[in-house]
């Protein structure tokens, strides 16, 4: 075992491989993206891949969250220290948020692991911090608040990582950002964003969801509403799943989720399985999720036990992690829902209750976790300068604390970094020349949309295709 001091030494020595200063640095980004986005969209559902292409035409900042391939091929060709470990691997503003943990806590986290592999630590914070300017930009904080909130995130994750580095290796393990603590620390400016985020997480139950998306049917049974192009039934009149979709020669939707529930629950523990077998699945649906995941197969289904109480559980699809072609160290699972729960349950400190992964009868690999339970995120659009800056803060010290879990080389990391401002420096101007590549992108997708190299269609556009 090396010691504190020899950990910190070994990230410093790393400054000589890699100068902070060469962070800067935007690699290899002279390409051209139609094709990498088109490559992101293969073995999607055909028709979403439409509503995908909507969804990121609506503002440079959309069209960043989608393109987490894109982003990936780019940050190969920038420089690192060396260190590799698990990461979140899209770890853009929008991938964190507020989430109930077994125990009925409401904890601050990274919460998007579909691209969760092993890879270098400086990846997601790149990405992050990038995020945030376009972000700023899109939403016209303008150039100060653009330069300050980079250096708040960078500078958050250096000092809650030296906090980690100095700590038992169990204390890393067990500490967590609760919403308690935020509603203490919170300042005028941020107090009443943490309020109403508390208050909405407490709303979001399956019992308060029950029926906003649920309905009887002619007969009387429990069934998932409609509601195009969000939720549609696989067999319906209203199913956006390609002809062909091998789904469709399946004679409804209970043989592909008994297929599902079988590999699942044995990937649970002992006292969830338990639990789950108090319920019994009433229907499921399709459910089109985020700008990203658009295409991938995601499902909902909804159960109620015996006093007709319901439990929301999604399965989502999991493809092969962005990250994979981009990187020498390769995943030690198989499975890529296995892939993504070891990823989640590594870098939070606690999650889902339900929590597992599970084989399609087609093969596909799924997630499987609660629909929306106590699940929040930022409200954007609400911040002013102050608060987009305390919840750069927030995201900086959530990833630092995930980054610490994963790795165990937080000793490591923070020597690298140092004291000074050289990373948050180097970082900012990375963020810098990425998010103006990301303008040169986004309107090249944009005449790519408007020439029909690409098919964009809105969520409007696919809701009046279906009015009765």
């Amino acid at each position: 075992m090396t010691s504190l001091k020899d950990d910190f030494k070994q990230g410093k020595d790393a400054r000589k491989k890699c100068p902070r200063s060469a962070q800067a640095s935007l690699g290899k980004a002279n390409r051209d993206p139609i094709p990498l986005i088109k490559a992101s969209s293969q073995g999607r559902v055909k028709s979403l891949v439409e509503l995908r292409y909507g969804r990121m035409l609506v503002s440079p900042f959309t069209f960043y969250r989608g393109n987490a391939l894109l982003h990936a091929h780019d940050l190969a060709g920038t420089p690192d220290m060396g260190l590799v470990s698990p990461i979140c691997g899209d770890c853009h503003l929008m991938n964190f948020g507020g989430f109930a943990t077994p125990e009925r806590n409401l904890l601050f986290s990274v919460n998007d692991f579909d691209e969760a592999h092993p890879g270098p630590w400086e990846w997601d914070l790149k990405r992050l911090v990038a995020s945030f300017l376009v972000a700023a930009r899109d939403l016209r904080h303008g150039g100060s608040v653009e330069e300050a909130i980079c250096h708040e995130v960078v500078r958050a994750y250096q000092k809650t990582l030296l906090e980690c580095a100095e700590q038992s290796a169990l204390e890393t393990w067990y500490e967590s950002i609760s919403y308690d603590d935020l509603l203490q620390q919170a300042n005028k400016s941020t107090l009443e964003h943490v309020q109403r985020a508390i208050e909405k997480a407490e709303r979001r139950t399956h019992a308060e969801l029950l029926p906003k998306i649920s309905e009887r049917d002619a007969k009387g049974r429990l069934i998932i509403r409609d509601d195009l192009p969000e939720i549609f039934h696989l067999h319906n009149s209203t199913t956006l799943l390609d002809a062909d979709d091998d789904w469709l020669r399946l004679s409804d939707w209970r043989p592909l989720f008994d297929t599902l529930m079988r590999d699942y629950r044995v990937t649970l523990q002992a006292d969830r399985r338990e639990l789950l077998s108090r319920f019994e699945a009433q229907d499921m649906a399709f459910k089109v999720v985020g700008v990203g995941s658009v295409g991938t197969r995601c499902l909902v289904a909804l159960l109620t036990d015996g006093q007709n109480f319901p439990l929301f559980l999604q399965f989502k699809e999991a493809r092969p992690s962005v990250l994979a072609n981009y990187v020498k160290r390769k995943s030690r699972v198989r499975h890529e829902g296995q892939r993504v729960v070891d990823g989640q349950r590594l870098m939070q400190s606690a999650s889902d209750l339900f929590l597992g992964w599970t084989t399609g009868p087609s093969g596909r690999h799924f997630y499987v976790r609660q629909l929306r339970d106590m699940k929040i995120s930022a409200e954007l659009e609400t911040f002013d300068g102050e608060a987009f800056a305390a919840y750069g803060r927030l995201c900086g010290r959530a990833l630092a604390r995930a980054h610490a879990k994963s790795s165990g080389h937080a000793a490591v990391i923070s020597g690298y970094i140092g004291k000074g401002d050289a990373l948050a420096d180097a970082l900012y101007t990375y963020a810098q020349g990425y998010t103006e590549q990301n303008e040169r992108d986004f309107e090249r997708f944009q005449q790519a949309c408007r020439k029909g190299t690409l098919r964009a269609r809105s969520d409007a556009d696919f809701a009046a295709d279906h009015l009765p």
